[in-house]
Formats: structure tokens, sequence, C-alpha cells
């Protein structure tokens, strides 16, 4: 499909309030968005200029369902919300079977991730297909990640809920197709946000994300790999087993 001008639209930003959100935020101001509505649970915490805070519970499907009634005029959605609680599949077992409570604990911490990582994308996403169909097709961009192509154990349900939300992506920019919506999926490592605040590890600076981000929305791609190691985990995918989760099985085995 075509490339989406960005001046002149009208855009929604989930979790505009800080991070990549924030900053989607501030470059589409800056790239001349008509109206840019910087959506977070709490809107006192959406403060930069020329950004009109919403109020938007993703969770809550009256609130996103109010929302995408509300600002109807909407026809760039940028689906960055999310959040990481889970950790590894064993919820650092020691090889003695957790009690009941340590069990829903961890269950608890993997369900809000699914509840705002693949729930609240698909929410957004139905609410808010038809508003861009009636305002000329327009695009969604949803912020994936690297971990939806490649598990690490460490992040093992966020990745999970990560692959979920690339698999949703494939399926509405499909469905979307036809009333002539742009999807675009941006996938990428790690980022210097306060999710990532605790890894010892090479980040990006979320202003060189959020312009390639755009840039490939404007050019029309379907798919952007912001960083090499996003680049390599997808061509890797025909042999995972054999070229990417070596190195993961070694990160993992030799852990601290």
């Amino acid at each position: 499909m075509s490339g989406l001008p960005i001046e002149g639209r009208v855009a929604l930003v989930t979790g505009a309030n800080r991070g990549l959100g924030r900053e989607f935020a501030r470059a589409l101001v800056a790239r001349g968005a008509r109206t840019v509505y910087g959506a977070a649970r709490n809107p006192a915490t959406v403060t930069d200029p020329g950004v009109t805070p919403v109020t938007l519970d993703l969770t809550d499907p009256t609130s996103v369902a109010r929302v995408a009634r509300e600002h109807d005029d909407v026809d760039l959605l940028v689906n960055n919300a999310g959040l990481v609680r889970g950790g590894p599949v064993s919820n650092g077992s020691t090889g003695t079977v957790p009690d009941a409570d340590a069990l829903a604990a961890g269950l608890e911490l993997a369900r809000a991730e699914v509840e705002a990582n693949y729930l609240g994308l698909l929410a957004t996403t139905r609410a808010f297909a038809p508003v861009l169909a009636t305002n000329g097709g327009g695009a969604m961009l949803n912020m994936l990640s690297v971990a939806s192509f490649r598990a690490i154990p460490p992040l093992a349900t966020y990745a999970a809920t990560k692959a979920a939300a690339w698999s949703l992506t494939h399926a509405t920019r499909i469905e979307l197709r036809a009333q002539g919506t742009l999807v675009v999926g941006v996938h990428v490592g790690f980022v210097d946000t306060d999710a990532t605040a605790g890894i010892d590890a090479p980040k990006l600076a979320p202003a060189d994300v959020v312009a390639r981000a755009l840039d490939g929305l404007e050019a029309g791609e379907e798919e952007v790999l912001v960083d090499e190691i996003s680049r390599a985990s997808k061509s890797g995918l025909s042999r995972d087993l054999e070229l990417l989760y070596p190195e993961v099985q070694a990160a993992w085995d030799g852990r601290g």
C-alpha cells in the first residue's frame, strides 16, 4: 500500500505519557499532525505541548469504546501502550512444586501482560477500525518487539503476548486492506525506557526508534525492523531452532 503522510493527520497514541508513547506524540506534533491525542489512564500525566490528553484504560472495553466514539476524527492510530510484568516460564522455580498462592501470583502477572499487550490491542483495533474506514482508511501502527520473533526466558510471558500481537497485526492487515487502512508492525530490541531500566544491555534511544517507525509509515512499509537484532531474528525464523535459539539457550544456561 502507499504510505501515509503525517502532515494534517489526526492521530491517537496509546500510552502517550512516557517512553516511546510520549516520543511518538511529540514526533507527530513535530511532523505536522493537525491533532494529536495522547491517551493514558491518567490524562494529567500527558503534558507535552500540542498533545491533547485523553483518558483511556486499555483493559476496560467501556473506556475503549467511549474513546473511539468521542474521537471519531482519528485517521492514524498508534498502538503503543504495553507492559512487562511476568518473567520466565518456571517463574524462578528451584525444583519445588509451587503452592497455589505462588502459582496464582505468577499467573496474575502474566495475565496483566495479556490484558494490556494482546487484548488491549484487540480492543482498540476493533473499536477504531470503523473510525479509520469512515475517515478514508488512514493507518494503524502497532508497536511490537523483537520478542515477537524470539522467545527469551527472562521475558517469556511478555514474549508470548508480543508473538500474539504480531499474529493479530497480520490478521488486521488482511482484514482492513479493503477499507484502505495501512497496518504497520514495528519490531525493535531493547529501548531506553522505564520498562527496560533493570536490563543491562545496549539500548536504542526512543527518538531514534520513533523516527524510523514514522519514516516507515510515510513510506508505506508494512513491517519496520528498526535494528539489527530484529532483522537478524526475523531472517532466522525459517531456521530458528538452529540459528536463534542456541544463542538464547547459552545465555540462559550461563546466567549468574
